[in-house]
């Protein structure tokens, strides 16, 4: 599946590794020429530089040969404006986008152009299935040929997790740590990496549910 990321925040960059890692051809556009130069390594991304609210932007990053257009920006006005531009403009066959205020909720409709409207607040790995309106593509994230499941965990001001070590946190048997993702960045899981309020993990288990997994950190 092709897929073009307007936003290259944390949520919109979360979205692009994910997808990338799940073998789909990923292009992630942003205006901020700095955080494009910080996200220049990103792995089987394609980076474009420029405001998605520009048609000739998205035309340049390809909007026509998308099968999927997730508008991920911070600001609800842009997001509404991307969804329109790639459903009428560009015909891509699915848009979802991101509502950043609950009070907007009821723009985010089919008259914008928008399939799928996400609320800011939705977890990482439920929007990704709702955009893209089939778990196969997360395939990477649902591992069930193999009898093992990720599970996705926020660790938040309020849970016991937050100051600790990951080494000092007792896991449920037969899962790991895959990943910590921190401002939008993975971070490789050693024993010695604290967490912190924000941090999102993501654990594969064989054993535990995902009941048991959160209780580990909250």
């Amino acid at each position: 599946m092709r897929v073009l990321i307007a936003g290259a925040g944390r949520l919109g960059t979360q979205i692009a590794q994910v997808l990338a890692a799940a073998r789909n051809e990923v292009i992630l556009v942003e205006q901020d020429d700095d955080r494009v130069a910080e996200l220049a390594a990103l792995p089987r991304v394609r980076l474009v530089a420029g405001n998605a609210c520009d048609p000739l932007v998205l035309e340049r990053a390809g909007a026509l040969t998308c099968d999927l257009v997730i508008s991920a920006t911070g600001r609800d006005e842009d997001n509404l404006v991307i969804g329109l531009l790639a459903k009428r403009q560009f015909a891509v066959a699915r848009v979802a986008a991101r509502v950043n205020d609950a009070e907007n909720t009821w723009l985010f409709d089919q008259r914008w152009g928008v399939d799928v409207a996400v609320p800011a607040a939705t977890p990482l790995i439920s929007l990704i299935e709702e955009a893209t309106g089939a778990t196969d593509t997360v395939a990477l994230l649902r591992l069930s040929r193999a009898g093992v499941d990720v599970v996705e965990t926020a660790i938040t001001e309020r849970s016991r997790a937050a100051g600790r070590p990951l080494g000092e946190i007792t896991l449920p048997a037969g899962t790991v740590v895959a990943t910590v993702i921190r401002d939008g960045r993975p971070t490789v899981p050693g024993p010695e990496v604290r967490l912190l309020p924000g941090d999102e993990l993501l654990l594969v288990s064989h054993e535990a549910d995902e009941r048991e997994i959160h209780a580990a950190f909250q």
